[in-house]
């Protein structure tokens, strides 16, 4: 699996989170909302240190990471995160 958060998607989050200095963001997966790759799931933030990731990246101040207790909901996709421009917050892509 692999990860990507474009830079306007990072910056985003940091503006929007008021990241101030280094922080780590993970995408976990929780039971409802809409849009995702798993019908019933979606994906959720938190800060919170990894300890187990199976996909990272490092853009700007924050390193955004995947565990590998959510790896079932990917199915084997890659997480690429960009922002929608039209609605000004990040979208989720599953390739």
């Amino acid at each position: 699996m692999n990860l990507t958060v474009s830079e306007e998607a990072a910056k985003w989050y940091e503006d929007e989170l008021d990241v101030e200095g280094k922080a780590n963001l993970r995408f976990y997966v929780r039971y409802g909302g809409v849009g995702g790759l798993q019908p019933g799931f979606s994906l959720a933030i938190k800060f919170e240190d990894p300890q187990a990731p199976i996909a990272e990246t490092k853009v700007g101040n924050i390193t955004y990471f995947v565990e590998e207790d959510d790896e079932w909901y990917f199915d084997n996709h890659s997480l690429k995160v960009e922002l929608d421009e039209k609605w000004n917050e990040p979208d989720f892509q599953y390739e």
